[in-house]
């Protein structure tokens, strides 16, 4: 009876271990902004075009909104 009670409760461990790894590695800021990092530069790498037609987008509306905050009568 006891060696099945401790073999339960080491497995139950052993699970919760890895639980807590993967949410610690979930959680960890740095790694997952270095991950996004090597995404992107690889999806830039293999077709520029969007993120270039999404920068020029970004660059318009930007400029467009200052220019509304400049001219306007508000």
């Amino acid at each position: 009876m006891s060696d099945t009670v401790s073999s339960t409760v080491a497995a139950t461990r052993a699970r919760l271990e890895q639980t807590l790894d993967a949410i610690d590695e979930k959680l960890d800021v740095k790694k997952q902004a270095g991950e996004l990092t090597e995404r992107v530069k690889s999806s830039y790498q293999a077709n520029p075009v969007p993120w270039i037609i999404g920068a020029t987008a970004a660059t318009v509306v930007v400029v467009g909104l200052v220019a509304w905050a400049i001219f306007s009568d508000d």
